[in-house]
């Protein structure tokens, strides 16, 4: 990590410099985009998790899970300085763009870490909170600081740390873990590599100036969309467990089987696409589409579980 010269943090008569950053800044800072990502798992492992919790529970467990999320952001772009100075697609983060010192973006991450995790702790239960513990070391400590800048197989083993969520909002409601909360982790880790070496294919360039070892760099493209095809494959075939394994219906089978397929079209057509696409549109159809189909897919979960406790009840009534 390249340190930021302190003439950065004084003022003109040498003096500390006070933070000129505004609300937004910090806001954006957490990674809002990848936050709503999290947000929205969790909540589905929330929903999904048989039990009952109290709606202004649930409501504080997201909100830590949410500021935790947040929180591992903050530890990602301190961290990350010297590369999103270089890589056009995050040049205009608030601490490349000089709107926050990294010490700012330090203390900020770590406080937010601290407390998601107490509270979360003190207001659901000690497991929930740990697994949101270790769900910001993995993200911050070991992907961010170890394996991005040394393994072409970063987003592998670094996608853990976004699949943790619905596992998350699983222990809040049961206080334990389970199968069914295994299968809904593994969705969005398996999902993950496909996804993200989509768009590592279209930003070789920027990944390749700052040494980030992505796999199109290291390995070439062939062997990504290869990679990408096997991944796509696992994930449509992950995405029918529920059904498979009785947490969902038939009907929710049928969504994810038609979206795995798609998922698997768009991959193919990635594998497809000439070493010498400088457009790189299937690469880029791809990475739109995985967006949708993780977003579908947990959506068609909770209206599954929805619907089928509310016919349940309907019967029981009946």
């Amino acid at each position: 990590m390249t340190v930021i010269d302190n003439h950065e943090a004084m003022g003109m008569d040498g003096a500390p410099r006070l933070s000129e950053a505004s609300a937004r800044d910090y806001f954006e800072l957490l990674k809002p985009r990848v936050m709503s990502l999290v947000v929205f798992t969790a909540l589905a492992g929330l929903v999904l998790a048989p039990g009952h919790i109290n709606p202004f529970i649930g409501f504080i467990a997201i909100l830590c899970i949410a500021v935790g999320a947040g929180a591992s952001g903050a530890l990602n772009m301190w961290y990350d300085a010297d590369i999103d100075a270089v890589m056009t697609r995050t040049a205009k983060r608030p601490i490349p763009a000089g709107k926050i010192l990294p010490e700012e973006a330090l203390a900020f991450g770590l406080t937010l870490s601290a407390f998601s995790v107490i509270i979360l702790g003190l207001a659901v239960n000690w497991l929930a909170a740990g697994l949101l513990a270790f769900t910001i070391f993995f993200y911050a400590v070991i992907y961010t600081m170890w394996l991005k800048r040394s393994t072409p197989q970063n987003i592998v083993i670094g996608g853990a740390a976004g699949a943790f969520p619905p596992m998350i909002g699983w222990a809040c409601v049961t206080g334990g873990v389970s199968v069914e909360s295994i299968v809904l982790f593994l969705i969005t880790f398996l999902w993950t590599p496909a996804h993200f070496w989509a768009l590592a294919l279209f930003k070789m360039g920027d990944y390749g100036a700052v040494g980030v070892p992505m796999l199109p760099n290291v390995c070439g493209q062939a062997t990504t969309k290869k990679q990408i095809v096997i991944y796509a494959v696992l994930t449509a075939l992950i995405g029918i467990c529920p059904t498979l394994l009785g947490f969902a219906s038939i009907g929710y089978g049928a969504v994810a089987a038609a979206l795995g397929l798609g998922f698997i079209w768009y991959s193919i057509g990635v594998l497809r696409m000439p070493e010498t696409d400088e457009r790189m549109l299937p690469a880029k159809k791809l990475f739109a589409f995985s967006i949708m189909y993780l977003f579908v897919i947990f959506s068609a979960l909770m209206a599954d579980h929805l619907i089928v406790n509310i016919w349940l009840n309907a019967g029981s009534v009946a």
